[in-house]
C-alpha cells in the first residue's frame, strides 16, 4: 500500500480511504462563481469552513484554466496566491495546501510559503523545470492529462482510443517524474481538458482503467460542463449531478475527490463506506 500514501510535508495521508481536496478559486473569471475569493479575509473564512467540512486539503488556484479564460502574467499569478497561502499556512498550520499551477516558479514560491502539494494540469508539459522543483521541493505532484493549454484545448479533441491514449500518457509521465525521483505522485484524468462531453463519459466509465497506473487517482467532476449541459442547467445547479457522479468515481477507485461542496462530498463518501463495507461483510 506503500503508494496509497502521501507526505505532504512530514504529514502523512492515506489515501486507501477517500479523501477530499477542497478548490479555492482566487480569479475574478473560475467557470463557477460559488468558487472564487480574492480578499484574504474571504479566503480564510471559505478555507475554514471547508477544513470544518471534512476537506483533507485546500487547492489554491491564481490561474483560470476554464477554456477560453485569459492568460495572466506569472508575477500576477504570485500576487494572487502567495498572500493567500502565507495567510491560510499562519491561521491553520494543520492544513494541507495545495498549489494549482503549471508554472514552476510559482509552485516553488507557493511551497516556501506553505504550499505541500503541487497540482500541474499540464503534468509538466507546459513548463520543462516543473519537475525540478517537484523533486527539490519533495512534496506530492498531482499530473493531469491534458492537450495544448488551456486557450487551444477544447479543439484538441480527437482521440483514435481515449483511453489507452490517456494511459500512455501517464506511463510517459511517470517514468519522467521518477527519473527525477520524485515519490509521491497521483494521477489525474482531466476531466473537460482537451475532452468532449461524450468523452468525460467515456473516462468516468473506464475510469478503474486508471488504476494500472498502481498511483492514487483524483477525480475533478465537481459543477463541470458535463454535468450541467447535459441536465440543461447551470453550474450554479450541478450540485446534485456532481454528487451522482461522485458516487461512480469512487465506485470506481477514486481516492481523491476535488470539489467546490466539501459536504456533499464527504456525506458521500460516508454512504460509499457503508456500501463498501456491507459488501465486504457479505463476501467475507
Amino acid at each position: 500500500f506503500q503508494s496509497m500514501f502521501i507526505n505532504c510535508k512530514g504529514k502523512l495521508i492515506d489515501l486507501r480511504t477517500p479523501q477530499i481536496m477542497g478548490i479555492l478559486n482566487l480569479t475574478p473569471d473560475s467557470f463557477y462563481s460559488g468558487s472564487r475569493v480574492q480578499a484574504i479575509d474571504l479566503a480564510l473564512t471559505r478555507a475554514d469552513q471547508m477544513l470544518q467540512a471534512g476537506a483533507t486539503c485546500i487547492d489554491l488556484g491564481g490561474y483560470s484554466s476554464r477554456p477560453g479564460a485569459e492568460d495572466i502574467s506569472e508575477d500576477q499569478e504570485k500576487s494572487r496566491v502567495l498572500p493567500v497561502i502565507s495567510a491560510l499556512s499562519r491561521n491553520f498550520p494543520e492544513a494541507v495546501i495545495s498549489i494549482d499551477t503549471f508554472r514552476s516558479g510559482v509552485a516553488r514560491e507557493a511551497v516556501e510559503s506553505g504550499a505541500a502539494i503541487i497540482n500541474d494540469i499540464s503534468a509538466g508539459m507546459l513548463d520543462e523545470a516543473m519537475l525540478e522543483v517537484v523533486a527539490e521541493k519533495q512534496v506530492p505532484y498531482i499530473m493531469m492529462h491534458m492537450r495544448g493549454n488551456p486557450i487551444t484545448m477544447s479543439r484538441m479533441t480527437d482521440y483514435e482510443n481515449l483511453i489507452e491514449e490517456i494511459l500512455f500518457y501517464f506511463s510517459l509521465r511517470i517514468a519522467e517524474a521518477r527519473k527525477y525521483g520524485i515519490v509521491d505522485l497521483i494521477a489525474d484524468p482531466g476531466f473537460g481538458f482537451a475532452k468532449s462531453s461524450t468523452q468525460n463519459f467515456e473516462i468516468l466509465s473506464h475510469f478503474s482503467a486508471f488504476k494500472v497506473l498502481g498511483i492514487p487517482l483524483l477525480a475533478g467532476l465537481s459543477r463541470k460542463s458535463m454535468i450541467w449541459k447535459t441536465l440543461g442547467v447551470s453550474a450554479e445547479e450541478a450540485l446534485n449531478g456532481t454528487t451522482a457522479l461522485h458516487m461512480v468515481a469512487l465506485a470506481s477507485g477514486a481516492n481523491l475527490l476535488r470539489v467546490h461542496d466539501v459536504q456533499e462530498a464527504k456525506e458521500c463518501i460516508r454512504l460509499w463506506e457503508a456500501l463498501e463495507a456491507s459488501s465486504l461483510k457479505e463476501s467475507s
